[in-house]
Order: C-alpha cells, then structure tokens, then sequence
C-alpha cells in the first residue's frame, strides 16, 4: 500500500512539475483587449487606453453644468440625472423619451411629470443596445444581432409588452458590434454594422451602413467602407444621409481625422480599410489603392475625437441661422495623448462652399480631466436641445431666450 502511496504521489509530481512551465506560456498566448489590436510594437508600452465607465451614474450636485460653455442667448439646465449610461434617445408619440443604455443593458422611458422626470427601466439585460427608434406607437431596440421592437409600450409603462424579433441574423460580433437605429425618409430602418477590428480587411457582411423595412424583410447594404458609425440624420430639404464615422486607431496622434459624410445615393464606399480620412492609405491595406477610389469625407472632424450624435435642426427656438444646421455629438478620444473631442458641435452647410464647422457647447473637459462625454442630441417639441451623456448618466437640456 505505502508503494502505491508513493507510486501516486511521485506521478502527482511528475504531472505537476509538466504542467507548471505551462501556465506562464499560456498565459503569454493570451490575446490582447481588442482595443489593442493593430497597435504597432513600438507603442507597445503606451499608456494609452480607452476611459473606463464610472460604476455609476453621478449624483446631481456632480454634474458641472456651469462649466458647458455655448453661445451667447443660450443657457444649458439639468434635464434628467441617474440614468445609468444614457445614450442615444426618440420620442414616443405621447411625449416619452425613450433613451439607451448601452453599457448597463437597459432601455429607459422617461416621463414629464409637472416639471420632474420619471425615469422607468423598461427593459434589461439586452446584448449593447444602443439604437432605439420610434414609429406608429412601437419602439424599436437594435442589440448586437437582432433588433425588436415593443409594440403599444407608452400605454404599458410599468407593465412592458414582450419585445417582438424584426430581424434577427446580424453578425455576433462584439468589437464595435453596438448600433445606431433611425427611420429615415423611406420609412426603413437604417443602422451601421461595424468593422469587427480596429483595423483588418473586413468580410462583406461589415463596415457598412444597412437597412430593413420595419416588418424585418428587404435587408440591403447601403453604404460601404465605413469602419463605424453609431450617429447619423436626413437632411431635412435634400433627404440625403449625413452620418458620422469613428477612424481608426494606433496609426499616429493627429492621424487619421474622424469624418463628417454625405450618402447621397446608395452604394457609395467610405473607404475603409484601403484608406483614413479620404487622403491617408492604410499602411497595410492601402497598398495598390488610391485614395481617390472612395469618397471624400465632407469634413475632418479631428483625430480621435469619437463623433457619435447627428442631428439636422429643425426647431424655432434658436435664432433663424441655426435652421438645417447638423449637431454633432463627440464622446471625446482616448487614443491621444492631448484630449480632444468631449464637446457638441455644429456644421453649417453651404452652397458653392466648404461648411462651417464650429463649436457649440464644450466645457466636459476641464484641462486634461474629463467629468462628462457627451454622445447623442435630440430636439424636443418647443425647439430646446437635449443633450445625453453616457460617462455622468445626465440629460442636459440647451434653450435660447431671445
């Protein structure tokens, strides 16, 4: 019995002592974040990585209201706080806000009740939903690989009806996985489909912008080459496409510029991977493509800077020039050693000439100290702005008093 014991213990050893040089190796093999990925060997210490969510919302007394710098005649107010990652937001047909949550998973409806917001959770523990959209008393939800909708739910606030498959054969993957949804004029559904990478050559189901009649059927790619964008808008006279997209990243500080774009019919390509901010080939993938294959973008909106809102304005509140403006929404970069972004800004198109491209509300980064990213617009009835910010969990709004 003891040479047993012993025969045992000795193979135990034996076993153990073959295994351990293992783990180390196995732990080498371990693939990079995603974030990482095409990061260049001699960055391979850098610092830099993306801003991590607080664990929470931040209580009202944190919000820094008074540090958002706008224009002369406008002022900016607390809308709603607590909302845990407040994303992107649409309106129901009774007055509801309905706004994302892409981090915690969640989909809010928020109520005006006298003058104080009710914000309810009507749906949790979805897959990234970022893009909600609202058409004839039904909201719609866009997770990673599906999108769904909720029929009747402003009459079912606190007893929200079960979220009905529109379609639901989108890729799986996570890397920029999250999407923007928007009806546009045709009445389909539009929403992007990212590239699965920072930077690779992606399979022909990525990297575009696609849409869906509302009942799931008539799927159609209708923008391609575009590495990621969770923003976008009609013009409200032309009804072209305007849509903002994210660059990629590690190929420099200043390079390559986040883009302003204009669909204007369908079929367009963007550009990526072949070639960054329509002048700047790819390293790896650019090689035996000109720049001049793609279109340009309709402005360099800066490097890194994340641009995720568009919104054309519409209202009658602010001062008649801001009509048809765009609002472009920037959570702000990580990619960059200087901070750049974490800002709203505003574009000005205009006929014969390049648009104007200018700040409208900054203040969200405080030297190199960020306390808010803001990330999507939304106009209200009486022409007021809403402005969401999914680092802080606010909802700030931005009137003008003539």
């Amino acid at each position: 019995m003891r040479r047993i014991i012993l025969a045992s213990l000795t193979a135990a050893l034996v076993i153990g002592l073959a295994l351990a040089p293992l783990a180390p190796a196995q732990q080498a093999q371990q693939p990079p974040p995603t974030w990482k990925q095409g990061q260049p060997a001699s960055m391979a210490d850098s610092m830099l990585a993306p801003i991590p969510q607080p664990p929470a919302p931040a209580a009202l007394g944190e919000l820094q209201v008074d540090k958002i710098k706008v224009p002369p005649g406008f002022k900016v107010s607390v809308w709603a706080s607590g909302i845990n990652n407040a994303r992107a937001m649409t309106w129901g047909d009774k007055g509801t806000l309905f706004v994302s949550s892409r981090v915690a998973g969640n989909v809010y409806a928020i109520v005006d009740k006298g003058g104080q917001r009710e914000v309810k959770v009507i749906a949790k523990g979805l897959n990234l939903p970022n893009g909600v959209a609202f058409k004839d008393g039904t909201l719609y939800i866009a997770e990673i690989s599906r999108i769904t909708k909720m029929p009747g739910i402003e009459g079912k606030l606190d007893n929200p009806p079960a979220m009905e498959v529109v379609y639901d054969i989108l890729p799986r993957d996570v890397p920029h996985g999250w999407k923007y949804l928007a009806f546009g004029p045709d009445g389909k559904l539009y929403f992007n489909i990212g590239a699965p990478c920072n930077i690779c050559m992606p399979p022909d189901t990525h990297a575009n912008i696609s849409r869906v009649n509302p009942d799931g059927t008539g799927f159609e790619y209708f923008a391609h080459g575009v590495r990621n964008s969770v923003g976008f808008d009609w013009h409200p006279v032309t009804k072209e496409l305007y849509f903002a997209t994210h660059a990629r990243d590690w190929l420099g500080e200043d390079v390559p510029s986040d883009r302003f774009d204009i669909a204007a019919k369908k079929g367009l390509h963007f550009g990526f991977p072949y070639c960054h901010q329509g002048d700047i080939p790819d390293p790896e993938f650019g090689k035996g493509r000109s720049c001049s294959e793609f279109a340009a973008p309709l402005i360099k909106t800066g490097p890194h800077v994340a641009g995720n809102g568009v919104e054309f304005y519409t209202g009658s509140m602010f001062p008649a020039e801001y009509k048809n403006r765009a609002f472009l929404a920037q959570r702000g970069s990580w990619n960059r050693t200087q901070k750049i972004g974490f800002r709203v800004m505003m574009v000005t198109l205009r006929t014969g000439d390049v648009p104007k491209y200018e700040p409208f509300a900054e203040g969200w980064l405080q030297g190199d100290k960020i306390w808010g990213r803001p990330v999507y617009t939304k106009q209200m009835k009486d022409g007021s702005l809403l402005i969401a910010d999914d680092y802080a969990g606010a909802i700030y709004r931005v009137t003008y008093q003539r």
